[in-house]
C-alpha cells in the first residue's frame, strides 16, 4: 500500500506498528515482529531518512535501547502523496496532448496503423494483458475451450481491472468447465460480481476493451504452433465484433453457482414459493450446471461430490418440485424461483 515512498512489506510493518504504539523502542519492537535487533535498526534507519519515524532522545543510547516514534502520517506521507499526485496530473496531461496528436493524424492512416498483427506468445499475452488493464468501464469477452497464449489462471490483469471498476461480461464455452480448475476460476469470476454465461459452442475467442479495442486469434503466422492475434482499433470492425459478441451472450445461458450470483439477473418482483423445504446452494450449482449442458459425471468431478450423491440430489430437486423428468424439473426450477431470467445485455 505504501509502496509509493519506497517502503518495503517489512518497512510498511514497522512503521504501521510504530503507528499504533506511539512509540517503542528498538527491542519492544524486535519483540512484536519477531526481527532480530540488527535488521530492525536498518530498517528503523530507512524510515528516518523517509523522515517517517525519528529517535526520541538525542543521547546516545544501545541500539536496542533507543525509542522511536512514528511521524504523523498525515504529515509524512503527504508530501509524497502530493508529489504522486502531481507526476499523476502530469502524465495524464501527457497522454492527453499524445490522443489529440493521434486523433488529428487519424484520418492519413493507412489499414496497418489500425489492424496490427501480434506474433509470439510473449507478445500476445502481453497485448492481451495491455487491452485490460487499459481499459476504463467494461471488458467484453468470448472464453473457448482452448486458450490461445493465457488461461484463466495466468490473466492476472482482470483481477486487477475488475478492482478498480472495470464491469467484465463473459461467454464461455462449456467444454472449459471440464478443466480441472475451470470451475475454481469461474466460481472466483462470479464472486468479483462478473457477469457470466455458458454457451455450448463459442466461434472465437475474442475480447474487447471499452467497444473501441478488440483483439482475437489467428493461425499460427510465425512458426508451427507459435500464437498470432489481430489487434483492432477501426470502428466498423470493431463494432462488426461487438454484433458477434451480442449474439453469442443473448444465447447463452447464465451459470448460477449459489444465491448470491444475482448480476446477471433480471430485477422481478420475487417469486411466491412454498413454504418448506427449499434447495440449498449445492442445490443450485447442481441445477445451473445441468440446465447449461453438463452431464452429472462432470458435476460430480467440479463439485468434487459422489456421481450417487449428484443423482440423489437431483432426485430430491424433484421431489421438492413434485416432477418426474429432468426437463419438467427445469421448468418448474424457473417458476419457483430457483433459476431466474437473465438480462439481455444494452447495446449501446
Amino acid at each position: 500500500m505504501l509502496s509509493f515512498v519506497g517502503l518495503d512489506e517489512e518497512s510498511e510493518e514497522v512503521y504501521r506498528l510504530l503507528v499504533g504504539l506511539g512509540s517503542a523502542s528498538v527491542a519492544e519492537l524486535a519483540a512484536k515482529l519477531g526481527l532480530p535487533d540488527h535488521a530492525l535498526v536498518r530498517t528503523l534507519s530507512a524510515l528516518e531518512g523517509l523522515g517517517l519515524v525519528a529517535q526520541s532522545s538525542a543521547a546516545p543510547l544501545p541500539p536496542a535501547s533507543t525509542t522511536y516514534v512514528a511521524a504523523p502520517p498525515a504529515v509524512a506521507l503527504g508530501a509524497a502523496l502530493s508529489q504522486r499526485r502531481h507526476e499523476l496530473s502530469q502524465a495524464e496531461q501527457a497522454i492527453d496532448v499524445l490522443a489529440r496528436e493521434y486523433r488529428r493524424n487519424a484520418v492519413g492512416l493507412v489499414a496497418n496503423d489500425l489492424v496490427e498483427v501480434v506474433l509470439g506468445a510473449d507478445a500476445v499475452r502481453h497485448r492481451f494483458e495491455q487491452l485490460q488493464l487499459g481499459a476504463e468501464h467494461e471488458v467484453l469477452a468470448l472464453v473457448t475451450a482452448d486458450p490461445v497464449a493465457v488461461s484463466g489462471r495466468d490473466n492476472l490483469a482482470e483481477p486487477v481491472a475488475v478492482a478498480r471498476g472495470v464491469a467484465y461480461r463473459v461467454v464461455i464455452e462449456r467444454g472449459t468447465l471440464d478443466a480441472p480448475d475451470g470451475m475454481s476460476h469461474l466460481a472466483a469470476a462470479l464472486e468479483r460480481q462478473e457477469q457470466i454465461r455458458i454457451a455450448q459452442r463459442v466461434p472465437t475467442k475474442l475480447i474487447l476493451a471499452d467497444r473501441s479495442l478488440a483483439m482475437l486469434p489467428l493461425r499460427p503466422l510465425a512458426a508451427p504452433g507459435e500464437p498470432s492475434a489481430l489487434v483492432i482499433r477501426a470502428g466498423g470492425p470493431v463494432e462488426a465484433l461487438v454484433g458477434l459478441f451480442h449474439s453469442v451472450w443473448e444465447q447463452a445461458l447464465p451459470l448460477r453457482l449459489s444465491q448470491a450470483d444475482q448480476s446477471d439477473l433480471v430485477d422481478e418482483p420475487p417469486v411466491v414459493v412454498e413454504s418448506g423445504e427449499q434447495p440449498d446452494d449445492v442445490d443450485l450449482q447442481i441445477l445451473s450446471m445441468l440446465l447449461v449442458g453438463m452431464t452429472d459425471v462432470s458435476v460430480a468431478k467440479q463439485l468434487d461430490l459422489g456421481l450417487r450423491t449428484v443423482q440423489r440430489r437431483v432426485k430430491r430437486l424433484m421431489d421438492l418440485a413434485e416432477v418426474t423428468t429432468r426437463m419438467q424439473l427445469g421448468w418448474h426450477a424457473y417458476e419457483r424461483g430457483w433459476v431466474s431470467r437473465y438480462r439481455t445485455l444494452p447495446r449501446t
